[in-house]
């Protein structure tokens, strides 16, 4: 129901907008485009809001068809509902589901739902009501597919599942969807050690069973490790090898992304979906094919793949388009000292050196944004995992958003103040206390 209000809605603005838009569409004539390149029907308002609206769909519910991993292979859905319910072992109840890092979208729950739950009356320690949640369609990121019964056959995964939260404007864990945020209460590993068949994943590693399932407890909340399915590379020295979810906002205007750019918005789009969620498409990317580097994804052909029926190519150029879209959210008025951040505008310009690299008002170089780990003063472990063996200078903006973990790709530093220091010392820039606390408010009034 709450989807096709939203269709509804969608359908005002068009006809709103082509009916403001519809005289200066009308007034085009051959004379005003170069051999008709731009035709009175051409309308790149209308165009952009159906790529928004067909973007966010995708972002927020389409599994790309991975459901045929995520519950065909692993078995997800089994641990989901339970022995009691059909599946397998103690079955994970919405309260499990919450300390996990789940949340749950409360615009997509019918209001007897709401108030069962803000009366105390739903059971929350019983699986059968996160069935009737996945039911509603209501748990971000995750698809339940069901049987006529009501029991589930399948389940799936989103976009949104590492990439959006909710507002906790309801309770915890639920409340109004955020796009874009980072999940850094989201235990991926947590999760995907539920399954109870794990042989396909430990098949592409080369490893047993109970390995893989040490190598996921190791990740921890916020944490995910996408280049183990590239190299097999799971730990650094004692540490996990998993770097933090990053954000999926504010992404518009510059060249590389993710912790060590491995391209674009739209490649890492068609990396996730195709070798991560394993949707069923087409992806392509010779690097991949290196034995020495990345030994994992050339055994298996990751390097090209290509399924009979491509659900991901289709769906790429409005989910970037999307995603583009959303700009960083702006910190709460009250989350930092104003006077301190003008001060510390003029440090992050002068004396910090920070604007060489972190260019207004992008945050990030307009260029080739990338760095040796020599030049920033770190190990160049994770650096090492990727095409190009560098770290991507991270835009700044939204930072109040994803302290949690901490900062830089692997949560190295817990504060901004620590990340200050950092340079600080490899840069010998000799900043005054003040300064430094400055610079830190000017950090989080981005």
């Amino acid at each position: 129901m709450n989807r096709l209000i939203g269709v509804m809605l969608f359908a005002c603005v068009v006809v709103a907008a082509v009916a403001v838009l519809a005289p200066h569409v009308q007034n085009v004539s051959a004379s005003d485009s170069d051999d008709n390149r731009y035709p009175a029907n051409h309308n790149p308002e209308i165009h952009a809001l159906k790529m928004i609206a067909h973007g966010r769909e995708t972002f927020r519910f389409d599994t790309f068809g991975d459901q045929k991993f995520w519950g065909g292979s692993l078995q997800l859905h089994k641990a989901i509902e339970g022995q009691k319910l059909g599946g397998v072992g103690p079955g994970v109840d919405p309260a499990t589901a919450l300390a996990v890092g789940l949340k749950v979208d409360v615009d997509a729950l019918p209001d007897t739902v709401r108030q069962a739950l803000k009366a105390g009356k739903l059971d929350l320690k019983d699986p059968a009501t996160t069935l009737a949640l996945l039911k509603f369609n209501s748990v971000v990121g995750v698809t339940g597919f069901f049987n006529n019964q009501g029991t589930l056959r399948s389940v799936g995964i989103q976009c949104a599942l590492c990439h959006s939260t909710v507002d906790n404007s309801f309770a915890p864990g639920i409340g109004h969807r955020l796009d874009g945020w980072a999940n850094r209460d989201l235990n991926v590993g947590a999760i995907v050690n539920l399954s109870p068949d794990l042989s396909s994943v430990a098949k592409v590693l080369g490893v047993d069973q109970n390995t893989v399932r040490t190598v996921l407890n190791s990740w921890g909340p916020g944490k995910f490790d996408a280049e183990l399915f590239m190299d097999g590379k799971a730990f650094n020295g004692n540490k996990s090898a998993a770097t933090l979810i990053p954000p999926a906002f504010g992404l518009a205007g510059f060249n590389l992304h993710t912790w060590t750019g491995w391209g674009s918005v739209t490649y890492w789009n068609a990396f996730v979906a195709n070798l991560e969620m394993h949707g069923q498409g087409t992806f392509f990317d010779p690097r991949l094919a290196d034995p020495v580097k990345f030994p994992v994804a050339a055994q298996n052909g990751f390097d090209n793949v290509r399924s009979d029926v491509d659900l991901i190519t289709p769906k790429l150029a409005d989910l970037h388009f999307y995603q583009l879209a959303i700009d960083a959210p702006k910190p709460p008025t009250n989350s930092f000292y104003h006077d301190a951040a003008r001060r510390g505008k003029e440090v992050f310009n002068g004396a910090a050196q920070c604007s060489s690299c972190h260019v207004p008002p992008l945050f990030t170089e307009p260029g080739w944004n990338m760095h040796t780990a020599q030049e920033i003063g770190i190990d160049d472990f994770q650096a090492s995992r990727s095409p190009d063996d560098r770290y991507r200078t991270s835009p700044l903006k939204g930072l109040w958003t994803h302290t949690k973990g901490g900062f830089y790709h692997d949560g190295r530093f817990p504060t901004l103040m620590e990340v200050v220091n950092h340079y600080d010392s490899f840069k010998g820039l000799h900043l005054t206390e003040q300064q430094k606390q400055d610079l830190v408010q000017y950090l989080k009034s981005l």
